[in-house]
């Protein structure tokens, strides 16, 4: 017994892992709604990548005078580079707004991750050129090379297309991994959801159970210094994971119809216990959410015997089948006959929403 207690002891003292800082940047995003036109929208973005860059770089060689360790992650807000649409149409957005999955703008981001030789995320709206009757919102890491090593599109949207409006189609191209894909780097595996998934625990565990231990969440919220919604499933999503889950909030959204800081503050890096090692706690840009991540304290955690390693007694397999049986919302909504069809307006994603909820409680679930 004591030889088996010093081989576990000395197995979870074995894991090692990088040491880094990480920075959530809460940067203003210049959005492109009053636009009229391409160009002055792409103006606007460029206008918007180019201080993200100028931030990146400042945060890159300040916090490493400050801590002594290089900047390898720096995350950007959701939708970043343009803001969200509001009264425009899908073919609207589509030209003005959405980015091409080779175009100038990753360039222009890759660029800025080179030069300071670190990890760049962020979320921006995106054309597929498998479906180009749609966009999608996609989370993306850029790596130290300049190059998208990530892409992950938003699985759970009100009023936007997703891939599971789409689902038959989009795993017959991409597969499972390419729906949860997590990137393995020299600073640990990460993973990146959007926004409004932090609420949807199944999404971070299926990014989990492919390996992530830093988990990327570009976020566009309300602020508060009380408990929001999203600020108890962060810690949530961080402590029954087991994973690190860094924030990254906006500090305005200018130039839209919406009070430039409705969405503001409150960018921070949780830690595997859901303790947050940093925060932005007031509005405006700022980079003061940083904080060193240790990704060879999580791997210890994650391999030690004790009853607080949750995710090491997991029983999955008593779940699948109640997954596998439940009818909420159904996916190939855009997709007919095997064709993609274009989203015929936002109020259709109302309406089908109505009906799943109808159904329900016609089914006695509700």
């Amino acid at each position: 017994m004591a030889d088996s207690k010093q081989a576990g002891t000395a197995q979870a003292g074995e894991a090692h892992g990088p040491e880094f800082i990480g920075v959530a940047l809460q940067v203003s995003v210049k959005g492109v709604n009053r636009c009229t036109d391409r160009a002055s929208s792409r103006a606007k973005i460029d206008e918007n990548i180019r201080r993200i860059g100028e931030f990146t770089t400042t945060a890159a060689s300040f916090l490493r005078f400050f801590y002594g360790l290089p900047v390898r992650l720096v995350a950007l807000p959701e939708y970043t580079l343009t803001g969200f649409p509001m009264r425009e149409s899908v073919q609207e957005w589509r030209d003005r707004a959405c980015l091409e999955q080779n175009g100038p703008e990753y360039e222009a981001l890759g660029k800025v991750a080179q030069a300071n030789n670190l990890y760049l995320s962020g979320n921006v709206y995106e054309i597929d050129p498998h479906f180009p009757e749609l966009y999608f919102q996609t989370c993306f890491i850029i790596g130290p090379n300049g190059d998208v090593i990530l892409r992950y599109r938003r699985l759970t949207s009100c009023f936007e297309p997703t891939p599971h409006d789409v689902w038959d189609k989009y795993l017959d191209i991409y597969g499972e991994e390419g729906v949860f894909p997590v990137a393995k780097t020299e600073i640990g595996n990460l993973g990146t959801i959007a926004s409004e998934e932090i609420l949807y625990p199944e999404i971070t565990r299926c990014v989990v159970l492919r390996g992530a231990e830093v988990i990327l969440h570009p976020t566009s919220e309300p602020g508060s210094p009380g408990l929001t919604i999203k600020e108890v499933c962060r810690r949530a999503r961080a402590i029954e994971n087991q994973v690190f889950v860094v924030s990254a909030n906006t500090a305005t959204i200018d130039d839209t119809p919406i009070p430039a800081y409705t969405c503001s503050a409150m960018s921070k890096i949780v830690d595997f216990n859901g303790h947050v090692l940093a925060e932005a706690a007031q509005g405006g840009e700022a980079f003061n959410s940083n904080a060193v991540i240790d990704v060879g304290a999580l791997r210890r955690t994650r391999r030690r015997t004790a009853m607080s390693n949750v995710m090491s007694r997991q029983p999955f397999d008593i779940y699948a089948s109640t997954y596998a049986r439940a009818r909420y919302h159904e996916g190939n909504f855009l997709l007919q006959d095997g064709k993609v069809v274009e989203p015929p307006s936002r109020d259709a994603f109302r309406r089908r929403q109505e009906a799943n909820i109808e159904r329900l409680v016609k089914s006695g679930l509700l």
